[in-house]
């Protein structure tokens, strides 16, 4: 029986004895023969796999969709039969890819405690390496290790061979298409451009790129094939093509158009600059055309990145100040001084710990080389905290979710309660941890990607995918949210309970019960005790133990794929929800509230002490043990970062921030007075752009919990 409707089921399911990576190869080329493609309006090849029936992604591999059916056979009733077949196929397919499930209580946990696998990932494959060696080059790889691995991986190799075949298909196919556009274009620019499109075409993607246009043409096709994620250390791969260059106003022409591309299509993370294993510095003349053209469009997109280290350019430095300056968030910055020892702790040596990049909102990655969940999941302190107050129940449903640590009413020392929370943070990290490796093992089990496993290094000269232990590296990443809330309610307890005796535990807990209500003496004692962000010993020393826990138990947790787990703190646009999903807390935090730590830093607005308190406060923090993005957000007041002396000054932060082993330091630019006018009044704010929990967004579009939480922080005049 055929599936006549759906090009791509038919090839997958054509020939069931078929390893999956084969199959999956065959839906490739299948699709890649028959997709519509188009240049669009910016004339640069289009390959995104559209999802209908059948899904590809980079993320998911690929999955059906039975509940268009119904309607296929609606419009097509002489198709019943094949309908039917199709129905059986795949729901049959997409049973056993979900029968491997989370933990029976995971569903309970997920509800502001934790979350753990749902997606595949971000990623950041070596799309270089079609633009520097092509898929010729890639097929001379796979010849090569074929014959060297020769057990049970001749599926794996047969399916990375399809995928290159699928790109050239492609290839062919733009050809043909650029010629026609061609020919019929009467605009001189346009008709130039899908000229240079056709011979680009000529030689891409089978043979390197001859230069930055036809460089452009091959990136972005396989780009978009692969679903439209990170483009990661653009300005390094595409160098030789950029050097290669000799037309200038082509160069930027075709640039320009790429940005707006990265734009329309809300493209990931791109990461500029860094440095080698030997602390050379690798900024190049595209490192600087990329900044020069976010400063001209001023969009939200792509998440400029950028890594920083002991011999980065001055001249850089004023370049970054100047960007951010204009408000968009961007570029963040990373310090190569204190994320490639991270990665060195863990077994990644110098020559590799060197070509990290970011992806997604800010999560970390080895260029070409791993696979490292990106993430993996998320743990709630905060959380974790309230189950330790109430004995492991949940003050939403009054279940009993977490673990029993006792009545805390019976504590007779401030070590007990801090025990208590350590005990409910370690389990919501293994649950994490758990739920992760669930669902890596049902990716790697029926979700291969023969695509991405040709451009991710060691999984062709392992024989092995992408999603099972193929690449270099395989280290996973656990997320932390409402490390500061935590830290404060603990020195709260500590101080007013255990130490000035002030009240008893009793007390506190009728309190927070009662959400504070009725209790105004003990909410202003409790809710001004001193905050983490302001240079207090005390609190800090707690932030800082707590947070060092959760990155030591992390590590004693292996991944699925085959590494350890390391932790990061992104809150992307969750730290709203993760705050109204929290109880009342010692540190004046109400049920239901949104106001949660966004980053590293304070609970916004509690920094009360200037820029350098929050900072010393913040490097308390073992930044080097975090082997994702451990993001320190702080928002500048627009008016003075627009000055000669406030851009030294944002910078001379920067710079004290990292010497001190900060890893990473995102800015928002903007009047203060800005914020609370576009919420009033969003229709004559759309272009203001603000610094999420790792991304940059449009203020106006976000939901009013995060927007309360972005006025909140504090304004550092510096």
């Amino acid at each position: 029986m055929r599936i006549s409707f759906d090009e791509m089921a038919q090839a997958f399911f054509e020939d069931e004895s078929l390893e999956l990576s084969e199959r999956v190869g065959k839906a490739l080329v299948a699709k890649a023969k028959t997709m519509k493609l188009s240049f669009g309006k910016n004339i640069l090849p289009n390959a995104r796999v559209s999802h209908h029936l059948t899904k590809f992604s980079s993320d998911s591999s690929i999955s059906f969709e039975t509940g268009r059916l119904d309607s296929i056979e609606k419009e097509h009733p002489e198709l019943h039969d094949e309908v039917e077949y199709a129905r059986e196929k795949f729901t049959g397919f997409n049973m056993r890819a979900g029968s491997l499930q989370r933990s029976s209580n995971y569903n309970q946990l997920s509800d502001g405690a934790i979350w753990g696998g749902g997606w595949g990932g971000h990623a950041n494959p070596d799309f270089g390496a079609i633009v520097n060696i092509g898929t010729d080059g890639v097929r001379e790889k796979i010849a090569k290790y074929r014959q060297i691995n020769t057990d049970d991986t001749e599926g794996f190799y047969r399916g990375c061979e399809l995928a290159m075949e699928a790109l050239d298909i492609l290839g062919e196919r733009f050809h043909e298409l650029a010629v026609k556009m061609a020919e019929e274009c009467k605009d001189e620019k346009n008709k130039k451009r899908y000229e240079l499109a056709a011979k680009a075409f000529e030689v891409i993607p089978k043979k390197p790129a001859y230069d930055f246009t036809s460089a452009c043409h091959a990136f972005w096709m396989v780009f978009t094939f692969d679903g439209i994620d990170s483009p990661g250390r653009f300005d390094q791969y595409m160098k030789r093509a950029y050097d290669l260059t000799t037309d200038k106003e082509e160069l930027n022409d075709i640039l320009t158009r790429l940005w707006e591309e990265f734009h329309n299509w809300r493209v990931w993370n791109l990461c500029l600059s860094g440095s080698d294993e030997n602390w050379n510095d690798e900024t190049n003349g595209l490192t600087y055309d990329i900044l020069r053209i976010a400063r001209e469009k001023l969009y939200q997109t792509p998440n400029i990145t950028l890594r920083v280290h002991r011999n980065t350019p001055e001249e850089l430095w004023q370049v970054i100040a100047d960007t951010l300056a204009t408000g968009i968030g961007m570029p963040a910055l990373y310090n190569d001084e204190i994320v490639c020892p991270a990665f060195e702790k863990i077994g990644i040596p110098p020559c590799d710990s060197h070509d990290y990049c970011m992806n997604g909102c800010n999560q970390i990655d080895i260029m070409g080389k791993s696979h490292m969940g990106l993430e993996d999941g998320e743990v709630n302190f905060a959380k974790a905290l309230e189950f330790a107050l109430n004995n492991g129940v949940n003050t939403y449903t009054n279940q009993l979710i977490g673990v029993v640590t006792g009545d805390i009413t019976k504590f007779e020392t401030y070590e007990e309660m801090e025990n208590a929370f350590m005990i409910q943070l370690e389990f919501l990290i293994y649950m994490s941890c758990l739920a992760a490796n669930s669902h890596q093992q049902m990716r790697a089990t029926y979700g291969p990607n023969p695509y991405r496993s040709c451009l991710i290094e060691g999984c062709i000269e392992k024989g092995i995918d992408y999603r099972n232990g193929g690449p270099l590296y395989n280290h996973g990443q656990i997320l932390a949210e409402g490390i500061a809330d935590t830290g404060d309610s603990l020195w709260a307890i500590k101080k007013l309970v255990f130490i000035e005796k002030k009240y008893t535990m009793a007390q506190m807990k009728e309190a927070l019960d009662a959400h504070f209500i009725g209790y105004d003496e003990m909410y202003r004692d409790f809710s001004s005790c001193e905050k983490f962000g302001n240079d207090c010993e005390e609190v800090d020393n707690i932030t800082a133990k707590i947070t060092n826990r959760f990155f030591t138990v992390l590590k004693r947790h292996h991944t699925y794929r085959g590494g350890v787990f390391t932790g990061g703190c992104s809150t992307f646009s969750r730290a709203a929800d993760y705050g109204r999903n929290t109880g009342t807390l010692p540190d004046g935090h109400i049920k239901g509230s949104v106001l949660l730590a966004d980053c590293v830093g304070a609970v916004p607005g509690c920094d009360t002490n200037g820029p350098t308190a929050l900072i010393k406060s913040v490097l308390k923090y073992n930044h080097i043990d975090s082997g994702s993005g451990f993001i320190f957000q702080i928002k500048l007041d627009k008016k003075i970062i627009n000055t000669p002396k406030g851009k030294a000054s944002m910078i001379a932060l920067a710079k004290t921030f990292f010497a001190g082993g900060g890893q990473q330091f995102t800015v928002t630019v903007v009047n203060p007075e800005e914020l609370i006018e576009a919420q009033k009044n969003p229709d004559q704010y759309r272009n203001l752009i603000v610094r999420v929990g790792g991304y940059s967004d449009y203020f106006v579009n976000l939901e009013k919990g995060l927007q309360d939480n972005i006025i909140a922080r504090t304004n550092i005049e510096v």
